[in-house]
């Protein structure tokens, strides 16, 4: 059972980190810098895009941190009784699936960063 309850608190470690995160990016968005925030050559290219990229990034990063909690919460529990082996083995592919939308957001701000064919400002 111990090994049940590290196994989780490593499992809920990315989605709280994604809703932390994300609420920061969305409600108190970063001056542009070199170190932190969503950082692409679009969303640098100046302080609109850079305030639009990082609330975007930050709602997404909220709502997947949300949906991933729920899952992982679930996934654990259904592994509750079960050997420690089964526990690690589920707790793994848990980690692994969580990288998904992880790194995944990182398409759909791109999109909405970068400028669109008929947009008249970018002819």
């Amino acid at each position: 059972m111990k090994n049940w309850f590290i196994m989780l608190g490593i499992d809920i470690l990315i989605p709280l980190l994604m809703l932390i995160l994300g609420w920061l990016l969305a409600h108190k968005t970063p001056r542009k810098n070199a170190i932190y925030g969503y950082r692409t050559s679009m969303s640098m290219k100046n302080n609109d895009t850079w305030v639009f990229a990082n609330r975007y990034c930050g709602k997404l990063w909220i709502k997947c941190g949300f949906i991933l909690l729920f899952i992982s919460l679930i996934l654990m529990l259904l592994v509750i009784k079960a050997s420690s082996d089964t526990v690690d083995i589920m707790a793994t592919i848990i980690c692994l699936i969580q990288l998904i939308p992880l790194v995944g957001t990182i398409y759909p701000c791109l999109l909405y960063t970068s400028p669109s064919p008929r947009d008249p400002k970018t002819s």
